[in-house]
């Protein structure tokens, strides 16, 4: 702790437009389209005008690409960590062999330490996707922290909406059955604990949601509850945090992309949330919430976090994933 408050870690998952339109089944997505450029700068400027830090988990695919190599180094050199998001951005990374998983991880991390010059030690699932093998396959490479629990009972309804709009055959929504989880994942815990598998014990770091409920809390659903009310999306951010500091949990914060982004940079991506409004509407709402985040809290990156935990007993829980089917 820093002069008496609390810790809180913040991660930005860099999802890219290709995955976005490759999750919700869109045609195009193949060719790689990219916000990457317009959307790490504004980012960086919004995170240094709050002095701020971050977690960016970036996805290998969009790391292998030379021309993203400027933009991406370019969070390393403000001081950011990088975390791996897995190479193809597939949210059923629990179907994978283990031998796809260490594939996935291995590009990844070749293609991020290319790119940025920083190997990564923790990792984050597309679409909150994991398994046991998966688990142990981080432990295999070395990885510090896995952060792809997102503790909430309305995965389904986000899948469900995700379905609504998407362009998807019936393979494709079989392949994408566990995007955003199951009702039983609101069960977990909202602080960390320690995996316990063959090969041995890994911290995880949930995505918090509100204690009790364990409903979102995160960036782009602040965004949401916005286009009805900005008075209730500070309000429920505010009563968010104070819920946390009333249960003892210290929050990891997760971003997204198009929280930054607006209508007026991107007219394809009208399916997700809060996409109908302009981007300055956003960052606004966005300062408000990192001031608020930064009043109450010490603020670190993930892995800075991580390892204020090292040493420290946490609970130990049995991998729970549903199994490969």
């Amino acid at each position: 702790m820093t002069g008496g408050k609390p810790r809180a870690s913040l991660s930005l998952d860099l999802d890219n437009k290709w995955s976005y339109l490759k999750t919700h089944g869109d045609a195009g997505w193949d060719k790689l389209p990219t916000y990457l450029p317009t959307v790490v700068p504004r980012v960086l400027k919004l995170l240094a005008d709050h002095k701020l830090t971050i977690t960016w988990f970036i996805v290998g695919q969009d790391a292998a690409l030379d021309h993203h190599a400027d933009t991406l180094r370019s969070i390393t050199a403000a001081g950011h960590e990088v975390g791996n998001h897995s190479f193809h951005h597939e949210p059923w990374l629990h179907l994978y062999s283990r031998e796809q998983i260490h594939d996935e991880l291995s590009r990844t991390e070749d293609a991020i330490e290319k790119a940025t010059g920083v190997r990564p030690t923790g990792f984050r699932g597309p679409g909150y996707s994991a398994s046991e093998a998966v688990l142990e396959v981080l432990l295999e490479r070395g990885y510090r922290f896995d952060a792809s629990t997102f503790p909430t009972y309305l995965g389904p309804l986000a899948r469900a909406y995700y379905f609504m709009t998407a362009k998807l055959s019936p393979e494709e929504k079989k392949k994408r059955a566990k995007l955003f989880g199951t009702i039983a994942d609101g069960h977990r815990p909202l602080k960390p604990y320690r995996w316990e598998t063959a090969r041995g014990r890994l911290l995880e770091i949930p995505v918090t949601t509100l204690p009790l409920a364990k409903v979102p809390i995160h960036l782009s659903y602040l965004l949401y509850l916005g286009r009805f009310s900005r008075f209730a999306a500070r309000n429920y951010f505010r009563t968010a945090m104070a819920f946390c500091r009333w249960a003892h949990v210290e929050p990891s914060i997760l971003l997204h992309p198009l929280d930054f982004l607006g209508a007026d940079d991107d007219g394809d991506l009208s399916f997700f949330p809060a996409m109908d409004r302009p981007a300055n509407w956003k960052l606004e709402l966005a300062a408000e919430v990192f001031d608020g985040l930064a009043r109450h809290f010490q603020v670190l990156p993930m892995g800075r976090y991580a390892a204020t935990l090292e040493g420290v007993k946490l609970p130990v829980r049995q991998p729970d994933f549903v199994r490969k089917s």
